[in-house]
């Protein structure tokens, strides 16, 4: 692994972004696969003091790799001897404290650690670097002014977010080094009626209702996971909804340049099961159109994504080919 010449004081280099987003794509595969096999969850809470840690050649690909699929990773290159470092290494401690999991900071001693050094061919120190999903990108050298390094932080965390939706860690103050806090019982939600009324309305064929309703969840809370996913599924259904299958079959296939044409047959394509093949179309028409025509297909994938759901291996692998469309 090699980190890429890119600076985060300007516009993100997109041949960057375009191999983050391949190895993000990948990692979240590799978790969803531990999960279906029993593995941890994903997201769980950790204490403050974990926001910080030590990481050595042996732990890289643990603690720095793999967790970079969550959270930017700020990697800090030091050394005891070094002056400088003793006033930056503090500086990105209380730092990493206070933006309470919004990115982690990884310490990398350079004397125990000199492959590491060379790998990201770091020429002297202090030297700073992140790792955002499975990309080394360096950021700066020497004992940066504090006002400048949270610039560059918010910039980081800026990409984490739009590029890659990393939001983060979960923080709790009551946690314990390396145990997970208890699980505490969880109250009925504020929109569980709502959610419910929504289901109701699509078991009863009432779409219009169905959409309301979600949108009335997600108008007070956007994060709404559950209600994202039934909003999807229901404008979906919607969409479809009294159209003739054998006409918009036709119609894509004696338009290949019809943009509305290809995306209609892609609704048809997930409604009926054919997940590849909606995914296939659309990436196909991005590849072939440009402007408002190559954003509407761009954003009618990203709304079928969310109905299949994130965790489908057959969304990373098409998130993946979709990155290599755009960058």
């Amino acid at each position: 692994m090699q980190p890429r010449n890119m600076s985060m004081s300007g516009v993100v280099d997109l041949a960057a972004v375009k191999a983050a987003q391949e190895a993000k794509a990948k990692a979240e595969q590799a978790r969803a696969e531990a999960a279906r096999q029993g593995g941890g969850a994903a997201g769980a809470a950790i204490s403050p003091s974990s926001l910080v840690i030590d990481v050595d050649e042996a732990g890289f690909e643990r603690e720095v790799l793999q967790r970079s699929t969550e959270v930017p990773v700020v990697i800090d290159f030091w050394a005891e001897w070094c002056e400088p470092c003793k006033q930056l290494s503090p500086l990105l401690e209380r730092l990493a404290q206070e933006y309470n999991g919004r990115f982690l900071l990884a310490k990398i001693d350079v004397d125990a650690n000199q492959m590491l050094m060379q790998q990201f061919g770091v020429q002297g120190i202090p030297a700073v670097f992140a790792v955002v999903a499975g990309q080394a990108l360096p950021l700066f050298q020497g004992a940066a002014p504090e006002a400048q390094i949270r610039q560059t932080l918010d910039q980081l965390i800026q990409v984490g977010e739009e590029r890659f939706g990393l939001t983060g860690l979960v923080v709790d103050p009551g946690a314990e080094d390396g145990q997970a806090p208890a699980a505490a019982e969880v109250p009925a939600g504020p929109y569980d009626a709502l959610l419910e009324a929504a289901v109701r309305a699509l078991d009863a064929g009432d779409l219009a209702g169905a959409v309301q309703a979600y949108r009335n969840v997600l108008s007070d809370d956007p994060a709404n996971t559950e209600a994202k996913l039934g909003l999807a599924q229901a404008e979906l259904l919607q969409r479809v909804q009294g159209l003739d299958p054998q006409q918009v079959r036709k119609d894509a296939a004696d338009k290949p340049a019809d943009v509305r044409a290809q995306i209609a047959a892609a609704d048809l394509d997930l409604v009926g099961g054919h997940v590849e093949d909606a995914f296939g179309r659309l990436i196909d028409t991005v590849r072939r159109t440009a402007g408002d025509d190559r954003d509407a297909a761009r954003v009618r994938l990203l709304e079928l994504f969310e109905v299949v759901g994130s965790d489908d291996p057959r969304v990373t692998a098409a998130r993946t080919a979709l990155a290599r469309v755009l960058f």
